[in-house]
Formats: structure tokens, C-alpha cells, sequence
């Protein structure tokens, strides 16, 4: 939904929100006032500096992050552009100047605000007791081990709540006038009956012969896309479990499997389990002191029926229970294990001694129960005679993997201290040498081969594997496979000279001057047709920015961009991918009858985001502009090191 929204602006907005603002507790409150030195300075953000170091973190950051959503296909050097330094380098210099107007304005947030933003850090809530209180050792030691304090911790988390107090208030402000959101609506929905004059490249390719100085000019212009991929032949060796041999083990003897039976018992063992069913009478733990009294009075009545007539315990489940989940079933729950349930739920089910026993009320959470036993499976252990095979299978697996652990010690220390020929590993542990070419990225036809690695394929185009010819460090491609490899010729990216490649410049060649040739057809006749001309168009249909049918975007726009005050209007169409070119024909303007309340709320809604957007980008510009912003060091020229 709201396609003509996302394709011009979403691209754009979740780049600056996802991959280029880094988070306030980057920095801090005593952070910022750590950077006043002007070593490494890169930018001047009234008295606080951007250093070179903080610029240099976080464009690693991004950059490896952006490796990850691409699931590591992707070059760092192709990421790391003038553009992405620019990005990083106005980011943090908007941090500074956020950082600065927060303070100005002396901005703050209360201590709950900040308790709860700290208790919804995931880590620190495992530290939280059945009172509610902090393990307080375990959080400083959590904190340390991040070079934090909780004093450090909490003031950062402060600071940030109080920054986000800015954008919070001024997007706050951005609201669209209903007119603008229905007249978006109106264009959106918007329906144009069209039909096609098509210009197909099979029209034209055939009757052009291009001549030398075509194909050559061609080629001149076109050289990047001939260019083939930096690549490399290798020498490879895999150091597989699957592939060793399985050496001959003597059969482990009773005693020993007995000693590992003993040492896993809890692994053959059942945990008892109890079936029962039980009637709620719902009181919420937030409930009032009134509405837990009058819960409970309840269910003391229902359960006072009970002891009267214990067989009717399924009927008056049926009419009194409020567990939506098991009061048509009589309030049977099944069979389940203590730890399957809250405490003193399981305490009071699993205290019960015998079937058809009806416990008193129990409080929980959820509100008052009555639980009655209808079943016990008591807990269980396998005998040793019972897993004394899998016992020995396991066995035999610990001894393979103690074995192949020994070998790929042996396989890391061979490819590094012997780091100039991968044949001494190879002579060692009876592997061979395989020999491949690869390229820096990673071929998708090679995703189930040690080849198709990127950590592999890093290793490889190192310095050390690229520069010094040597074997890089036994890399882990994944289920325990070792894959060392080294570089015996390297082949950078070039572009084959016209001669090698003259047939496929020139194929190209022709799709390019018959597409021309499509062109030019097709707007002399959008010409004609404009001078009152006709033609023999296709069948009609009725599009719209939602539904374009077989349109393809560029065709689309150039339909609803076409100015129909007067009809039929006529529209001409580069339709690009060697699909030539199209003349439409508009003959109908319409409007649908109604609209869909629910989408347009939500297109009113994205539309809001977006002004709020451009209002938070608007400000934050004036803030930049009155304020001391100077760059000392352009670092978008090239890579950081």
C-alpha cells in the first residue's frame, strides 16, 4: 500500500533513520565534554569538536552493519563512498549541536522515566527480582564489563530520554491540512483509461549495420560495463569431519558408560506430571483490595458447591470458570509438569495426593482457583540397559570429535607456521590440494561450496594472502569445515581490449541505435498525433497510481504526469531494458465512487510522518545555520584509515 508515497521518499527516509543516526548513548553526558581536544579534530561544533577517532568509529559501525543487511555480499569499498562519509560527518555534527540545545535548554526527565527505560534494556531486566528490585552486584558487574558505571549508565540514558524531547516536540507540530490530505487522496486514486502505440528494438536492430567507428565509440562510452571482476586463482585445502576416515575405536567398556549414564541422569529422566482441572474466578493483580474480596467470596461459594456434589465439578466449571481456554472442556487442562504453570498453581496442584482430590481457593496472578486432581504419571528413569546403545553412540561421537578437534589444531598450526605452501598440510593430514578462481564477492551458484565463504573470500583478498602470497589463517566456513587457501595469480578488474570482445560490443551497439531509432519513430508520431493525427492504437484499460496493470513506472508517470485539460492528451515513453519506446493515448479521466476509510486514515497517517520529517529536517537545518559549525578536515575525499 502507498506505493506513490515510498517511491520517493521512503528509501530516502529509512537510510537517515536506520543506517546513519547512531544512538545518543554513543556519546553521553560526560562523553561530549571529553572531545574538547583539538587532536584529530575533524569539525568545530560551536565548543565541542568532532574527533577523528568518534568519525572513525562510527563510520566502521555503519559500514559493517550495512555488510550484514546484505548478508555480507556486498564490498566494503563499494559502501564506503563520499557520500556515506558525508552522511556520518553531518550526523554527528547534528548530535553535537542536539547535545548543545538540550543543555541550553537544560532539558531532564524524571528518575521513573529512567528506571523504566533501563529496566526495558533486555539484559538488565534478567537481573530483576520477584520484588521487583536490581541484583545490584550483577548489574555493576554487567555495566564493568562494558567499561560502564551505573552512574555513567543512567546519566547517558537521561541525557538521551531528554534529547529526544527535541525531535519529539518539533515533529510534534507538523500537521497536514485536511484539504492537502484529501486532494493527495484524489490523485492518488485517480484512474486513467489509456491505450498503447508501441516502437518495438525488433522494429529497428534489424536494418542497422553499425559501422566501425560506431561499435568503437560505443565501447569508448561503455568500457565499466565490460569490465571483468577482480579475481584470483587459488590453491585451497578443506579440512572436513564429514570426509575423515573413521578410525577404528575399541568398544568403550561398561564401567565407562555406566559413568556417563550416571553423570547425565537427569537426561533419562521423566519429570512427574499431573492432570487436573480447575475453575478461575478472575482478579487481576492490579484489581482493586474491594474486587479481590469480592472475587474470592466467589469463588469460596463455588467451591462450598463442590464439596456438596463433587461429581458436578466439570458442570460448574462449565458455568462459572472465567479461563476462556478450558471451561468448555469442563476446566480440564491435560497433563502438564509443574514448572508448566505459575507457582502456586503447580504448588497447590502438585500437593494434591490423589485422583478426584479438590484443592481449597489458591490465589495467583491471573485471580482465585479451585483445582481438582484427575491424573498423576509419576516420574520415570530409563534403565542403563535401556540407552546402554546410545550411550555408546554418544561415546563414539565424543571420541570423533576429541579426534578431529586434535586434527584441526594441527591443520591451524601447519597453515601458519608453514605459511608459504599449503602442501605441507596437506602432506601431514592426507588432504588435497584443489585449485579454483574466485572473485571478491561472493558467487551465489557456489553458496553451499567452502568457495562461496565470504570470510573465506576476505581472507583470501588480504593483505596477507594478496600482497605476500602466503596462506591465510584456517577459516571456520561453518559445521565444523576448516578451508585454508592461498593466491597463485591475481587478476585485478579490466576492461578486454575491443578486439576480444567485439561481438558483444557490437550486438550492444546495435540494441543501442535501434532504441534510438524507436525514439525517434515514436516522437515524431506522438507529434502527429498532437496535430490532431490518428493511429492504430491497442485495446484500452483503465489504470491508476495503485493499479498500473502491464505499465511499467516509467510509463506510469509519465501517464498521470501528462496534462489532461483537454482529451485525448498523448504521452511518449522511453520504456528502457531494450523494450523500446510507447506513445499512450489518455481518453478518460475518472474517480472511483468511494474510497477505503481504513486506507486513507493510513495514508493521512504516513503523509503526517512525512511533513514531521521534513519539519525535524527544516530545524534541525536552521539550528545548523545559526550556530559555529566549521569543518577543518574534509574527510569525504577518501576512506578513513
Amino acid at each position: 500500500m502507498f506505493d506513490f508515497i515510498r517511491r520517493h521518499q521512503r528509501l530516502v527516509l529509512i537510510f537517515l533513520t536506520v543506517l546513519i543516526v547512531p544512538s545518543f548513548v554513543v556519546f553521553g553526558v560526560h562523553g561530549w565534554q571529553e572531545y574538547a581536544s583539538d587532536a584529530g579534530t575533524i569539525a568545530k561544533v560551536g565548543d565541542q569538536t568532532v574527533t577523528r577517532q568518534e568519525y572513525d568509529s562510527v563510520l566502521r559501525a555503519q559500514t559493517e552493519r550495512m555488510q550484514q543487511m546484505f548478508g555480507g555480499a556486498v564490498d566494503a569499498s563499494q559502501i564506503n563512498t563520499p557520500e556515506m562519509r558525508s552522511a556520518v560527518l553531518d550526523n554527528l555534527i547534528q548530535q553535537k549541536l542536539l547535545q548543545q540545545e538540550t543543555l541550553k535548554k537544560n532539558l531532564s526527565v524524571p528518575d521513573a522515566q529512567v528506571r523504566e527505560a533501563l529496566l526495558a534494556i533486555p539484559a538488565i531486566a534478567q537481573l530483576r527480582r520477584a520484588d521487583g528490585s536490581i541484583d545490584q552486584a550483577a548489574y555493576e558487574q554487567l555495566l564493568s564489563a562494558q567499561n560502564l558505571t551505573p552512574q555513567r549508565l543512567e546519566a547517558q540514558i537521561r541525557f538521551e530520554l531528554a534529547s529526544n524531547q527535541l525531535p519529539s516536540s518539533v515533529q510534534a507540530s507538523a500537521m497536514l491540512p485536511k484539504t492537502v490530505l484529501e486532494r493527495f487522496a484524489q490523485l492518488r486514486s485517480q484512474q486513467r483509461e489509456v491505450s498503447a502505440l508501441d516502437f518495438p528494438l525488433t522494429d529497428f536492430a534489424g536494418k542497422i549495420v553499425p559501422t566501425q567507428q560506431q561499435i568503437q565509440a560505443y565501447y569508448d562510452a561503455h568500457k565499466a560495463a565490460f569490465q571483468t571482476p577482480e579475481s584470483a586463482d587459488i590453491q585451497y585445502v578443506v579440512l572436513d569431519p564429514k570426509a575423515m576416515p573413521t578410525s577404528a575405536q575399541t568398544a568403550p567398556s561398561d564401567d565407562v558408560l555406566r559413568k556417563m549414564y550416571n553423570d547425565n541422569l537427569k537426561q533419562y529422566t521423566t519429570q512427574e506430571e499431573r492432570r487436573a482441572s480447575h475453575i478461575l474466578i478472575a482478579s487481576p493483580a492490579d484489581a482493586s483490595p474491594a474486587d479481590h474480596a469480592k472475587a474470592k467470596a466467589k469463588a469460596e461459594a463455588v467451591l462450598a458447591q463442590i464439596k456438596k456434589n463433587p461429581n458436578d465439578f466439570a458442570k460448574l466449571a462449565s458455568e462459572n470458570s472465567e479461563d476462556p481456554g478450558s471451561k468448555g472442556n469442563g476446566g480440564d487442562l491435560g497433563f502438564f509438569a509443574r514448572d508448566a504453570m505459575v507457582k502456586p498453581f503447580a504448588d497447590a496442584a502438585f500437593a494434591l495426593k490423589s485422583e478426584g482430590e479438590v484443592s481449597d481457593v489458591v490465589k495467583s496472578d491471573f485471580g482465585y482457583h479451585i483445582i481438582k486432581l484427575t491424573g498423576i504419571k509419576p516420574s520415570q528413569t530409563k534403565s542403563f540397559d535401556e540407552v546402554k546403545s546410545q550411550l555408546a553412540d554418544q561415546y563414539r561421537q565424543q571420541e570423533a570429535a576429541k579426534g578431529y578437534a586434535k586434527l584441526a589444531d594441527q591443520f591451524t598450526n601447519a597453515v601458519y607456521e608453514q605459511p608459504d605452501s599449503l602442501q605441507p598440510v596437506a602432506d601431514k593430514l592426507n588432504l588435497k590440494v584443489q585449485t579454483a578462481k574466485v572473485t571478491r564477492t561472493p558467487d551465489a551458484a557456489l553458496a553451499q561450496s567452502p568457495l562461496g565463504n565470504e570470510k573465506l573470500l576476505k581472507a583470501v583478498f588480504g593483505d596477507e594472502s594478496l600482497k605476500n602470497k602466503r596462506n591465510t589463517e584456517a577459516v571456520d566456513v561453518g559445521q565444523g569445515v576448516l578451508v585454508s587457501a592461498r593466491i597463485v595469480t591475481y587478476h585485478p578488474a579490466a576492461t578486454p581490449p575491443l578486439d576480444q570482445i567485439e561481438a558483444q560490443v557490437k550486438q550492444k551497439a546495435i540494441a543501442d541505435l535501434a532504441e534510438q531509432e524507436a525514439k525517434k519513430a515514436g516522437a515524431a508520431k506522438l507529434e502527429a498525433l498532437k496535430k490532431g493525427g490518428d493511429a492504430a492504437f491497442g485495446a484500452a484499460q483503465t489504470v491508476s497510481r495503485d493499479n498500473p496493470g502491464k505499465l511499467v513506472p516509467t510509463a506510469l508517470t509519465a501517464i498521470f504526469g501528462a496534462d489532461t485539460s483537454k482529451l485525448p492528451a498523448y504521452v511518449g515513453v522511453s520504456l528502457g531494458e531494450g523494450q523500446g519506446y510507447a506513445v499512450y493515448r489518455i481518453s478518460k479521466v475518472s474517480q472511483p465512487a468511494t474510497q477505503d476509510p481504513q486506507r486513507l486514515a493510513a495514508e493521512a497517517q504516513q503523509l503526517n510522518q512525512l511533513a514531521a520529517q521534513a519539519e525535524w529536517n527544516a530545524w534541525v537545518g536552521d539550528l545548523r545555520a545559526r550556530s559555529k559549525v566549521k569543518v577543518v578536515n574534509d574527510v569525504t575525499k577518501a576512506a578513513s584509515n
